[in-house]
């Protein structure tokens, strides 16, 4: 049988989700709790990567198993337990065998956090950017956006892709209650390390130190040194996996 799991996880101490060598990561944490509350090796199939320092708020892989050790409150219960204290199982859910955590996801939305303050509660989780930026210029570039499908400008060099083609549904820029600039990006896919690249670029235009023409050229060019500087993981969380809805309520 096959089962999704909503997690969370802050991702300050960890080189990412995917296991690595000689690396501790958030798979490799999951998967040592599964293996003690179920007495066997359990593989966990993630959603998709996510980088050394990025946290996420919702996040969702699959396991399978023959039968549950105990019932699935009891199991959410025993596995949280087992976990380090910046990890937590929100659900257990049974799905359809066939249903993939990973390649059934049609979006994901990340969230960067940025504060003009010097705020010792929010560094933790927000880039601190010290001068005021043009938050309506940087509303412009995201416009922008919708134009283009091919993001290799905002890529990690030297990553191994199909395509750098990806689908943006939607991307803002808001402040939030805390008084936070939060940039919203939904994509039905996403690139190493672009999130963080658009962040770090469009910094610049708020900073009115590079145009929005000079913002679309750099989409043009495909040439991820042309590009702005990407901003520290820090402030970057997973907030949303989209499923469709036969996925998540069979």
């Amino acid at each position: 049988m096959r089962y999704f799991i909503q997690l969370s996880y802050k991702g300050t101490n960890y080189h990412g989700w995917q296991i690595q060598p000689d690396q501790i990561t958030i798979q490799e944490e999951i998967e040592k709790a599964f293996q003690i509350a179920f007495q066997q090796k359990i593989e966990i199939v993630g959603c998709g990567r996510t980088d050394t320092g990025v946290h996420a708020k919702n996040y969702w892989a699959h396991f399978d198993v023959v039968k549950l050790p105990l019932g699935i409150d009891q199991l959410i219960f025993k596995l949280n337990n087992l976990l380090p204290k910046d990890i937590v199982i929100h659900q257990i859910k049974k799905v359809n065998s066939k249903a993939h955590a990973r390649f059934d996801a049609i979006f994901r939305k990340y969230i960067y956090q940025i504060t003009d303050t010097k705020n010792p509660f929010a560094l933790e989780f927000a880039h601190y950017v010290i001068r005021k930026l043009d938050v309506e210029k940087m509303n412009e570039a995201c416009q922008l956006l919708y134009s283009y499908e091919n993001f290799k400008s905002f890529s990690k060099v030297k990553t191994q892709v199909y395509t750098y083609n990806c689908n943006v549904m939607n991307a803002e820029w808001k402040i939030n209650e805390n008084g936070l600039l939060l940039f919203e990006i939904k994509a039905n896919r996403f690139l190493r390390n672009m999130v963080r690249a658009i962040v770090g670029t469009m910094i610049e235009v708020g900073l009115e130190k590079i145009s929005l023409n000079d913002f679309r050229d750099i989409i043009e060019s495909k040439n991820r040194s042309n590009a702005g500087t990407s901003v520290p993981a820090k402030g970057l969380f997973l907030a949303e996996i989209g499923y469709p809805n036969k996925i998540l309520n069979t």
